[in-house]
């Protein structure tokens, strides 16, 4: 207990202050003494979840403003009448709004919301709580003036976030620890606020967007924070009441779907209109459009100032329109919807007094008919307006009831005499019992009224309407995957990069209208998606979407209206995963085999587990995604590690001989269970199986994971070649989705364990990845040097399959320099390493590729260099053939790059483009990011482009391509893309641009030594040369005899057949006809040998030209 005078701690059982003897007031009652009866019901039903829970709650700090001062030479009795006048307040605010006072401190209190009560507009009933005790406080000053000589202001603090809630004790004590800085920053919050206001926290004011007024104070400092955090001043409540009024006054989307509901709703009205009165029930889920629903159907135009579009009776009078609300927190206020329907009904405004508001209620009652008179004293009760009736006066509470529930009835029947009456009840899941015993007459009084009962409800409502002939039910079900696409593209925009997100969130909400539109807003928050609604762009990759915090109090508010043992039941599960088995519960629920069958029949009853499949054995799933994370969000850390152990062990007893189908889930819940030894071995597996399936991204997730878990055993010679595996393997995962630096830097990581193990072979295995590393990145020197040494490690081993891939390396290499003939020669040896040792090559070669296709793709392409164009095609063709046999998505995709290659060398480029236009769409379909691929397909096919006169398409894409291998520091075979995007820029008139990039292709490719792309730039040069405004003939010349004399040199006759072929055009518009012929004879010879055929009649219109020059020169 905290002394009033000095402010030291003094145990409960002091009655005077230990340090400075000062007499300390009477310790505060229990919670079980200041917390309602209803409330106190509601914890008590639930502590037997509440063991150990995580739980997102809204956290309130009120105080007294300078109590020490206030209290200061008081008796302490005194001090405690005058202290517990305002904490007495704060309290009766609290509770107003169901929530719990956790603490008391004499001056002030700390309050949750949200928990042990779960509620999902916790974050909204806080605040509400905070302006009902800074109001009632106001209030209270001049009594506390008068009584004590003392002013009394008091100061609020409020912050939203994870907090854990451990168990409930008899007397409703509960132990609060907070996750992060919930608490603390609720009470910082408390600290920072002038007196009289109350400030609240960004993380808040999120989830109360629309329900209340705020002033922005802009960053301020907060001890115990690095940085300044937003801070707002709660000013008022806002216009809304409900979440679609908040969502209203930020903007609607458009309307989507539900045309059969709304149908239906159309032929209620017609039926009521013509004086068949009806009662249409909407029932659905949290967030599934019933709110939505009303609200297009109350403000459709035609309804609302006109009849029915079936209606032919022009002169029928428009629908009287009358709207009422349930709240969360106004169950226990009795007819908390009828007042506010009354209130709109009279107009009456906030800034009316108790005379307007009688004015008001009076005229619009009688206006509407004398007769109503005897129900104003009623009416006006409902409204807390003084009533001046000696015989309302002397009712006794049964009949006032029994007047009032008359009154209402007797009002809005004779409003349906005027004109047809469209009547709302929103949300009937909330509603106080007066106002259902209200709608219950109502229903028995409709048939022979034009009026229509519009109501909405959760599935958990029930009432006893359902036998009434004019009683219908709706089914509101959460969007189809047309509809939610639908609405996504509304929200998202028309960005085709965003069709992956859409089918993501799709997946993830199961279709919620309200779930999808807070996820949109949560990627907007957190800056993955930037822009505006219905143009937006992803910044980032997005593989998972966080559950919004105001989905989030949603689902979890479900869940906990579970019995605890269905709860704890649900809880389980979501830790087994997603989608479960009977079996797999069965073995880890702690409970009987006939318990675990009923609590699922009352889960699926709730709508939160569904039956998935029957056979071979029952499964189920969640709904959706975000009810599987919300539920497992609830578990302690403790109680995750203890399930996924107990999980894992299940699994492997359950399914002992099929373990490599269970291997991900295996993997996952050693991970969780933190099994490390156990979370390593199935960590590759599962990354080797991703691999093998070609989804890198998620092997080298895997991979990383079970060198995290690698991390936690003793360091061991078993532990080391562990270590080096996974690393080669995560290596051979990073490559495909173009994050090669970090892979080499796990190669370094991987090359220092081979060598404190002297492991010989595990190092060959290391070097060959590097090998490839280093091509990639255009070092062919460092590259030839580790290839040479796998292969020598290789034969000392007498390992075929390590010679096998340093093979294959060299010829890469080899190749990259232009020495064709040595490449060939590699990789026929490297082929012949396969074939004798009967491998694949995947990943003991380091290869995120079936080695045997990749040889001989790389065999065919370096044929297509030297001309041996048929003995290329049928190369590459076999090695498609390879990767199909496999089955090897990645392998395949290189395989149609290499194809695609040989295609543009021999000139044959629509064909070319039929195979590397789906090839492109399959690499992104997968996200690979593969540096030779896709500069293989991206620059093969542009160049295609450009020949086949699709320039426009062939800059963006080869722009692209360029700009991403540059970022990933990608050198090797960037050419490709980036050649043909020099001339591409020719032909769309931009001159310079051609230059400049011809230019630096060629001093690149110099650099880096790669002699073959040197010789083709150079020959585009000339192109670019030759064939600008104005020309420069004598420079064109220069960059293609260098061209042409690089591919006598390299034996490259495929380039020399175009560098002939481009010196003749050269000549022939110089006048220089002689050589001109020379050049195109040479060209036509070589096209016909190798029978590149898109050239010849280019070539030979040329020569005739040049021909008939000559001739015409003679005989002149």
């Amino acid at each position: 207990m905290e002394c009033p005078a000095c402010g030291a701690d003094n145990p409960p059982t002091n009655n005077f202050c230990g340090k400075c003897g000062a007499a300390l007031a009477v310790p505060p009652p229990s919670p079980e003494a200041y917390t309602p009866r209803h409330l106190a019901e509601k914890i008590l039903a639930g502590r037997d979840a509440l063991a150990g829970e995580r739980k997102l709650v809204t956290v309130l700090f009120a105080d007294v403003v300078g109590s020490t001062e206030l209290i200061r030479d008081r008796d302490p009795e005194d001090a405690q009448r005058l202290l517990d006048g305002a904490v007495q307040r704060m309290m009766s605010a609290v509770h107003r709004y169901e929530g719990t006072v956790s603490r008391l401190m004499g001056d002030g209190l700390m309050a949750l919301f949200g928990a042990p009560i779960a509620h999902e507009d916790h974050a909204v009933r806080a605040c509400y709580a905070a302006l009902a005790m800074l109001q009632a406080a106001r209030e209270y000053v001049e009594e506390a003036r008068q009584a004590h000589g003392a002013r009394i202001e008091i100061r609020v603090g409020v912050n939203s976030g994870e907090v854990v809630v451990r168990l409930v004790s008899d007397d409703l004590h509960m132990d609060y620890t907070a996750m992060g800085q919930t608490v603390h920053l609720a009470s910082r919050m408390e600290g920072l606020a002038r007196a009289g206001a109350a400030l609240l926290t960004a993380t808040t004011l999120a989830l109360v967007e629309g329900f209340v007024e705020v002033r922005p104070l802009g960053p301020t400092p907060v001890k115990g924070l690095d940085q300044p955090a937003e801070v707002y001043e709660l000013v008022g409540a806002g216009a809304a009441r409900t979440r679609l009024q908040a969502a209203a006054a930020r903007g609607l989307t458009p309307f989507v779907g539900r045309l059969d509901e709304r149908a239906a709703i159309d032929r209620a009205l017609e039926r009521a209109r013509a004086g068949q009165g009806q009662v249409v029930a909407l029932v659905a889920e949290p967030g599934v459009g019933k709110s939505r629903l009303l609200w297009e159907v109350t403000r459709d135009q035609p309804i609302q100032a006109a009849t029915p579009p079936s209606s032919t009776d022009p002169a029928a009078p428009a629908w009287t329109i009358l709207e009422a609300s349930s709240l969360s927190y106004g169950q226990t206020t009795s007819w908390l919807p009828v007042i506010g329907l009354l209130k709109a009904y009279c107009q009456i405004e906030r800034r009316d007094d108790r005379e307007a508001t009688r004015d008001k209620v009076t005229g619009r009652v009688l206006g509407l008919h004398p007769s109503l008179g005897p129900a104003l004293p009623a009416l006006l009760q409902l409204l807390d307006v003084p009533i001046d009736d000696a015989a309302w006066a002397a009712l006794d509470p049964p009949r006032r009831r029994r007047r009032t529930l008359d009154a209402i009835k007797q009002l809005l029947l004779r409003a349906s005499q005027e004109g047809p009456l469209l009547l709302v009840f929103e949300d009937l899941h909330w509603i106080d019992s007066e106002t259902q015993a209200l709608l219950d007459e109502l229903v028995e009084n409709l048939p022979l009224t034009p009026t229509l009962l519009l109501v909405s409800y959760r599935p958990e409502y029930q009432h006893g309407w359902a036998s009434k002939g004019y009683y219908t039910q709706i089914r509101i079900d959460p969007l189809p995957v047309d509809g939610a696409a639908e609405l996504l593209g509304v929200l998202l925009g028309a960005d085709p990069t965003l069709r992956p997100l859409e089918a993501l969130l799709t997946a993830r909400t199961g279709g919620n209208p309200f779930f999808l539109e807070e996820s949109v807003r949560a990627l907007v928050e957190t800056g993955a998606l930037v822009g505006e609604r219905g143009a937006y762009r992803l910044t980032r990759p997005v593989d998972d979407v966080r559950v919004p915090s105001t989905v989030q109090a949603v689902l979890a508010a479900r869940i906990d209206r579970l019995s605890p043992s269905d709860k704890r039941l649900l809880q389980t599960a979501a830790a087994i995963g997603k989608d479960l088995s009977l079996a797999l519960l069965r073995a880890t629920a702690e409970r009987s085999d006939d318990e675990v069958p009923h609590g699922l029949a009352r889960l699926q009853a709730a709508e939160l587990l569904y039956p998935a499949r029957l056979f071979p054995e029952p499964e189920y799933t969640f709904k959706h995604a975000l009810t599987h994370e919300v539920a497992y969000a609830g578990l302690l850390q403790e109680r995750r590690r203890t399930l996924h152990g107990r999980i894992l062990s299940a699994i492997e007893t359950l399914y002992p001989g099929r373990l490599s189908e269970h291997v991900e889930e295996l993997a996952h819940h050693a991970l969780r269970g933190e099994r490390w030894e156990q979370a390593t071995v199935y960590c590759r597996q599962a990354g080797l199986r991703a691999l093998s399936r070609s989804i890198p991204r998620e092997g080298a997730g895997w991979f990383e994971q079970g060198l995290a878990a690698l991390r936690h055993l003793p360091e061991s010679r078993d532990t080391l070649e562990q270590a080096i595996d996974l690393t080669v393997d995560l290596r051979n995962a990073l490559n495909p989705i173009g994050e090669i630096r970090r892979a080499f830097g796990f190669l370094v990581d991987a090359r220092a364990y081979a060598g404190q193990l002297h492991d010989r072979q595990r190092l060959a295995r290391i070097l060959v990845s590097m090998n490839s590393h280093h091509y990639m990145t255009g070092d062919v020197d460092a590259a030839l040097a580790c290839a040479e040494r796998a292969l020598a490690i290789g034969i000392e081993l007498e390992d075929v399959t390590i010679q096998a891939g340093a093979l294959h390396n060299l010829g890469q290499n080899y190749h990259a320099v232009g020495q064709y003939r040595q490449a060939a020669e590699h990789f026929r040896r490297a082929l012949d390493r396969l074939d004798q040792g009967h491998v694949d090559g995947r990943q003991p070669l380091g290869s995120y590729t079936v080695l045997a296709s990749h040889t001989r793709s790389c065999l065919a392409w370096t044929l297509a260099e030297l001309g041996d164009l048929t003995a290329a095609l049928t190369l590459v063709e076999a090695g498609v053939r390879v990767s199909q046999e496999a089955g090897h998505g990645v392998s395949f995709i290189s395989s149609q790059v290499y194809l695609g290659i040989v295609r543009v060398r021999t000139g044959a480029y629509q064909q070319a483009v039929e195979i590397l236009e789906p090839a492109l769409e399959l690499l992104y379909a997968t996200n690979l990011q593969v540096g030779g691929m896709l500069n293989g397909i991206g620059g093969s096919l542009g160049d295609a482009y450009v020949q086949v006169g699709r320039v426009a398409e062939a800059i963006p894409l080869l722009e692209q391509t360029t700009t991403q291998m540059a970022a990933q520091g990608v050198v090797t075979d960037w050419f490709l893309g980036a050649i043909p995007l020099a001339e591409a820029y020719l032909l769309a008139t931009r001159p310079d641009d051609a230059i400049r990039l011809a230019t630096h292709n060629v001093e690149l490719a110099a650099r880096h030594g790669e002699h073959g792309f040197q010789a083709w730039a150079l020959r585009a040069l000339g192109e670019v040369h030759a064939s600008r405004d104005p020309p420069d003939p004598a420079a064109a010349e220069v960059a293609y005899r260098e061209s042409l004399a690089r591919a006598e040199e390299l034996e490259m006759r495929p380039l020399q057949a175009r560098c002939h072929l481009g010196l003749g055009k050269l000549y022939c518009r110089a006048g220089r006809l002689g050589e001109a012929r020379v050049e195109l004879t040479a060209a036509i010879g070589m096209l016909r040998e190798m029978e590149m055929t898109f050239w010849l009649p280019q070539a030979e219109a040329e020569l005739a030209t040049a021909t008939s020059a000559t001739s015409a020169e003679q005989a002149g």
